[in-house]
């Protein structure tokens, strides 16, 4: 499907100078992290971020994660304690986002934080991000490069079957290794599990109290256009069956019960669900243990209704 999209672009010194080119005119290109594809646009620009809200179909009081080369550039955007500072050393670059009261003189267009006086942070990675961080010299606002509340895109191909031809330029870089997007903490308490795990972390998951103060904490998100049924066994004659570990399906997380390959592979296997001939999507039992809780957290909201 990429190849035939006239807006991909594999990874190399070319793809990101186009990227960078579009970024400066104030456009969004598609570029993959080690979470999962990203849109991304100069946060300091109110009607690039804009511009990703339109192609995603986004509500705007869901703010925008921003990514930044270095500890040192998230510090000209936020405000670190000591306990941010030693998780952003620890941890960065890396799939862990920081949820920050934002400066005052942060040059942050206030769309990227829907009106919060707080920031999301992330230092990413990946070669793709890192290289368009390099060439644009902005900090890059890069929600899920999918339409809002769709499955997350872990390939160049989710990008162009989702968005199509609101992205002026997907750059394809692959799969993303982890496949889930990052932890969020805020305050000392997970707003979102993620890659990075709770015991990793040595913090608890907060309770969800309905208000949005961070991204990813809509009931309903990642979701399939089919009905999802979790804690499969056994799949009915009209569900597609996801397995996982001991429980074999149509396609498979884990065969071994690793969880960690299971998170690379989950949205990759939830599109495959929503594309095939069936009219529901079932899916085995993950372990809530380490990363299981991210990936628990996502099928859930894939499943709400």
């Amino acid at each position: 499907m990429n190849a035939q999209h006239p807006a991909v672009r594999k990874f190399g010194t070319a793809a990101i100078e186009e990227a960078a080119q579009e970024i400066a005119r104030g456009g969004i290109v598609a570029v993959p992290t080690e979470t999962v594809y990203g849109l991304a646009a100069d946060a300091s620009d109110s009607r690039a971020v804009a511009r990703i809200y339109e192609a995603k179909g986004r509500p705007s009081f869901n703010p925008l994660i921003v990514h930044v080369p270095d500890l040192a550039a998230a510090e000209r955007i936020a405000r670190f304690d000591d306990a941010a500072r030693a998780l952003a050393t620890r941890w960065w670059p890396g799939p862990l986002t920081l949820v920050l009261p934002l400066r005052p003189d942060a040059g942050v267009a206030a769309l990227v934080t829907a009106g919060l006086e707080t920031i999301a942070l992330r230092v990413p990675a990946h070669r793709a991000m890192r290289a368009l961080l390099a060439a644009t010299g902005k900090p890059l606002a890069a929600p899920s490069a999918n339409a809002s509340n769709h499955i997350s895109p872990t390939r160049a191909e989710h990008v162009a079957a989702s968005l199509g031809a609101r992205v002026p330029l997907i750059i394809d870089d692959g799969a993303c290794p982890a496949g889930l997007e990052s932890t969020i903490v805020m305050e000392g308490r997970i707003l979102r599990p993620g890659p990075i795990t709770a015991e990793q972390l040595g913090l608890a998951l907060a309770t969800n109290e309905g208000k949005v103060v961070a991204p990813g904490q809509l009931a309903t998100h990642y979701a399939p256009g089919k009905p999802v049924r979790l804690d499969a066994t056994s799949a009915a004659a009209d569900e597609w069956l996801i397995g996982f570990g001991a429980v074999a399906g149509d396609d498979m997380l884990s065969a071994s019960g690793d969880p960690v390959e299971a998170a690379a592979r989950l949205f990759d296997a939830l599109h495959r669900a929503d594309a095939s001939d069936r009219a529901r999507i079932a899916v085995a039992p993950v372990p809530e243990a380490g990363i299981g809780a991210a990936i628990n957290d996502r099928l859930r909201r894939a499943a709400h209704r």
